[in-house]
């Protein structure tokens, strides 16, 4: 059964470990450390020259369905301050909600499975590095492992996600001639040409396709003092509902960020797709969706399904054949905000349905 206290403490003492995208390894180590005192040892996957995904397979080294979960975080907004708080039955601290709690818990209900049910039981719990950067430790396990189905523990207020969103990054630019200021004017300057394509881009994504999420992120120039910049660029994150037709949508925004012709502007403007992450949707249907419903019914939680509205090491997962569901402890608004927080008992009830999940599926017996 699931150890409440070991469980707290487990979470605590990973929120108390920092771990920004990158730089994983002390969380790593000290998960290792976890894993070998219980008597599970982990297997290092390389990622690079000094990151890697730790990785526990059954005995027979096929596994049904994983549990996924990422380690790291994003940068502390307070270095000297990021740490785990408790208040009554709410945790907060970098990471509580994305994903830290949904990472304990898959550990604590795998760890418990693995002593009743055997070694053989065919569950993996795969904890994975860079999901908040560029999804290098999910893109990696892919080329080693599958699995028919994953669970990832993302916070979604232990809605059962059976969809989820797609995800464009696209990085917009301008670039022309560095000139002393007193020599510009609005098309000789690439910041203004620049907020003048970002305009007609967030223009079109209202008017025609207000379906989207759209995010304009890390705009900047070069620096220049008294100087028209040389170059500006800013990157457009974009979620996309699961049914939507991203092809079109890219052809689009293309269209969109098409630079305005002008004869006498020095100014080139660039469009360039970064990622390009497909939406999907599962019925809900099947043997682990009849079992996750089960486990909800058993323990007097109201069953809900819906779409994860975030970019997540899921896409990846389904670009590779593996069925994921999205189902964690906290809610996405809680998350790389400044007041990060979950609720302890949510974090519990995760940490049971995982066990329940596996339970029912692979040994109904106990």
């Amino acid at each position: 059964m699931i150890n409440r206290d070991r469980l707290k403490k487990l979470l605590s003492r990973l929120i108390d470990i920092y771990s920004p995208s990158g730089k994983e390894n002390d969380i790593l180590e000290y998960l290792e450390r976890y894993f070998k005192k219980n008597g599970v040892p982990a297997t290092a996957q390389p990622v690079d020259d000094t990151r890697y995904n730790l990785v526990i397979m059954p005995e027979t080294g096929e596994a049904e369905l994983a549990l996924i979960g990422h380690v790291d975080t994003i940068t502390a907004y307070d270095i000297e301050d990021y740490g785990f708080r408790e208040s009554e039955d709410t945790v907060s601290g970098l990471g509580a909600a994305d994903m830290k709690s949904g990472c304990a818990a898959m550990v604590e209900a795998f760890l418990d499975i693995r002593k009743s049910c055997g070694p053989k039981t065919p569950a993996a719990l795969c904890l994975v590095v860079g999901e908040e950067e560029n999804g290098d430790g999910a893109a990696r396990l892919i080329e080693d492992y599958h699995f028919p189905w994953a669970v990832i523990g993302e916070p979604t207020n232990l809605t059962a996600c059976l969809s989820c969103y797609g995800y464009l990054e696209t990085q917009m630019t301008s670039t022309g001639k560095r000139l002393h200021a007193s020599l510009a004017n609005n098309r000789q300057n690439t910041i203004e040409v620049l907020l003048e394509t970002m305009l007609r881009v967030s223009q079109y994504l209202r008017d025609q396709r207000p379906e989207l999420v759209y995010n304009f992120r890390d705009l900047y120039s070069s620096r220049s003092g008294l100087t028209v910049p040389d170059r500006c660029e800013a990157w457009l994150d974009i979620h996309i509902p699961p049914d939507a037709a991203i092809g079109e949508i890219v052809t689009e925004l293309e269209e969109a960020c098409m630079p305005q012709k002008s004869p006498t502007s020095p100014i080139e403007s660039g469009f360039h797709i970064e990622t390009i992450d497909a939406g999907y949707r599962l019925p809900e249907k099947g043997a682990v969706v009849s079992a996750i419903r089960d486990v909800y019914s058993e323990l007097g939680i109201d069953w809900q399904s819906g779409d994860f509205r975030s970019h997540s090491d899921a896409n990846q997962l389904w670009a590779a054949g593996i069925k994921p569901i999205v189902m964690g402890p906290g809610r996405l608004e809680n998350a790389h905000v400044h007041d990060e927080n979950v609720s302890m008992q949510q974090v519990i009830q995760a940490a049971e349905i995982y066990r329940g999940l596996l339970q029912r599926l692979f040994c109904p017996q106990h």
